[in-house]
């Protein structure tokens, strides 16, 4: 049987082999694959899947995370995730700043007491990389401060030394979300190395489970088969998988070697990627999954559905295919229209609101994620629509918030019966972090146009500004789309995209029409946002009044 090992560091972090040298280093070893696991970086993937190419050897995108839990350093590890978007760097630039600020603190400590290590120096002998604590104490031998790295950390650089500087550090139900956000499975690393105890471990494994962790690292390089066989037990009691890795570093880690670990103990078994293959990427063929706008695709114009339209919503999610209700509308508003129109009873429903900001499992009424707006830029919407004099609101988890109501509140309740409330800084009466922000103008539509162009260009980065109806201006997080939902989705149920369908008829409906394996524009929707045609494989031939959506779903039943 073949081994890979799915926990590898290159030059990229704290590593001294080059991402192409561990690919031929690997294949020496006769490895089938390897994860490339850099510390809050993939700047090495690239390299390193262009050198694997005809080697044989798979080279497996991953990331290693640095987390604080309870004052402890616990690492999250990320596989399979979507590393090479722009939104995924632009987010892990974040990671990066954070340990460059505390590089600068070390170096600037250590030099004023004469033991030079300017940072501009270290920086230079390190090109490229995320340069950690690792560097530091290569960078002290070489230049005669220390006499071996292990004396570096020892009387320099450790956790409780006088020159150590701990950096900003997310948690590790953060990160788990974060590599969830990019399509990806999260796996604890080297769950023993934290000497928790078996109750803590516990509790955080199972934290971590309901977060959405995928896997646990049960096979690494220190550990016994003991120690293996209880970790193992761990993560069956959790319904999690077993994964591997050896932590190879190079030079960094004398004795420990890529694949096989110290003194050739460790193996770890090629089925143990598959499984990982197959949680992430096996499906059942037949299992198909729907993603339907709801005003103006699946609903009528008076917000109802048909009965026609209902059976077959009824018949698809018999056959063991699933919905996804993807509207621009909050979740609790959803929530209504299902109660409405009765479709409380159907398996495999799910509710996305918000243009994909939030996605919530019906059956189970759990909230399987929800990216958020920070309040500093949602004050920051609602000055500039005051400076534009257009109406907004946002949500608080039971209702709109906006500063004052207006004829445009009211407008928008006719169909979405909230409650309201006021606030002169509506972020004041607000829980957590809102989804969405919606800019309403009814006498002079054309402002929105205006405030659309102003917004993505004053918080570009931040949040994006798209119509949904020519008098709304939907505003959400740039890492939520409707067309993100549709991938999450599918990855975590483990179904391939070519098996989903998206229907919509607005312009924020574009994103998973042409996302999803096959997009459908409603007719009525075509007229008013001539993109919509360019990004469907099918127009339907009746409108949102008419059934439109029946004859496309009764062909895939």
């Amino acid at each position: 049987m073949l081994a890979v090992d799915l926990h590898v560091h290159s030059t990229k972090s704290d590593g001294t082999l080059t991402p192409a040298g561990l690919v031929k280093h690997a294949k020496e070893l006769g490895l089938s694959a390897f994860a490339l696991t850099d510390h809050d970086t993939t700047g090495g993937l690239e390299e390193a899947v262009h050198a694997a190419q005809g080697t044989g050897v798979e080279v497996i995108p991953g990331i290693e995370f640095s987390t604080e839990y309870k004052g402890r350093d616990i690492h999250v590890l990320g596989y399979y995730f979507d590393y090479d978007t722009e939104e995924f760097q632009n987010r892990i630039y974040e990671f990066a700043d954070a340990r460059d600020l505390r590089n600068r603190k070390m170096c600037d400590r250590l030099c004023a007491d004469g033991l030079m290590v300017p940072y501009d120096d270290l920086m230079a002998e390190n090109p490229g990389a995320i340069v950690t604590r690792a560097h530091f104490a290569a960078y002290m031998l070489k230049h005669g401060i220390v006499k071996s790295t292990f004396e570096a950390f020892e009387r320099y650089i450790g956790d409780n030394c006088k020159y150590f500087v701990p950096r900003k550090k997310i948690t590790p139900q953060m990160a788990v979300k974060f590599i969830l956000d990019f399509h990806g499975c999260a796996v604890l690393a080297h769950p023993l190395q934290y000497h928790l105890g078996n109750q803590a471990l516990e509790s955080l494994v199972s934290d971590l489970k309901d977060s959405g962790m995928t896997g646990l690292e049960c096979i690494y390089s220190k550990y016994s088969p003991s120690d293996v066989s209880g970790l193992e037990h761990l993560a069956r009691k959790n319904g999690l998988l077993v994964t591997g890795g050896s932590d190879y570093h190079g030079a960094n880690k004398p004795g420990l070697e890529m694949g096989t670990g110290y003194n050739g103990r460790l193996f770890i078994p090629e089925t143990v990627l598959l499984d990982l293959k197959h949680h992430l990427f096996h499906s059942n063929n037949d299992t198909k999954v729907f993603f339907s706008d709801l005003d103006g695709t699946l609903l009528n114009d008076t917000k109802k559905i048909s009965q026609n339209t209902k059976d077959v919503l009824v018949d698809w999610a018999r056959a063991g295919n699933r919905l996804v209700l993807n509207s621009g509308r909050a979740v609790y508003d959803i929530k209504m229209v299902v109660n409405d129109i009765g479709l409380t009873d159907l398996p495999g429903l799910y509710l996305c609101g918000f243009n994909g900001a939030e996605l919530f499992d019906y059956n189970s009424q759990q909230t399987i994620f929800h990216e958020g707006i920070s309040f500093e830029t949602v004050s920051r919407i609602f000055d500039i629509c005051a400076e534009e004099n257009v109406y907004v609101h946002t949500y608080s988890d039971t209702g709109i918030v906006t500063v004052k109501a207006s004829p445009e509140t009211d407008f928008y309740r006719r169909y979405h019966k909230m409650e309201v409330t006021e606030a002169e800084d509506v972020t004041t009466v607000l829980k957590r972090e809102p989804c969405k922000c919606i800019a309403i103008s009814i006498d002079d539509p054309d402002s929105l146009e205006r405030l659309r162009i102003r917004i993505n260009r004053e918080l570009q980065g931040r949040v994006a500004a798209f119509y949904s109806s020519r008098y709304y201006l939907e505003i959400v997080s740039v890492y939520a789309s409707k067309g993100l939902t549709v991938q999450r989705l599918c990855r975590m149920l483990g179904t391939p995209i070519s098996n989903s369908i998206a229907a919509g008829d607005a312009e924020n409906d574009i994103s998973m029409i042409r996302d999803a394996g096959l997009g459908v524009a409603m007719c009525n929707g075509v007229a008013g946002t001539p993109a919509l045609s360019a990004a469907a494989d099918i127009i339907t031939k009746t409108d949102n009044n008419h059934d439109g959506l029946v004859p496309v779903l009764r062909r895939f039943l």
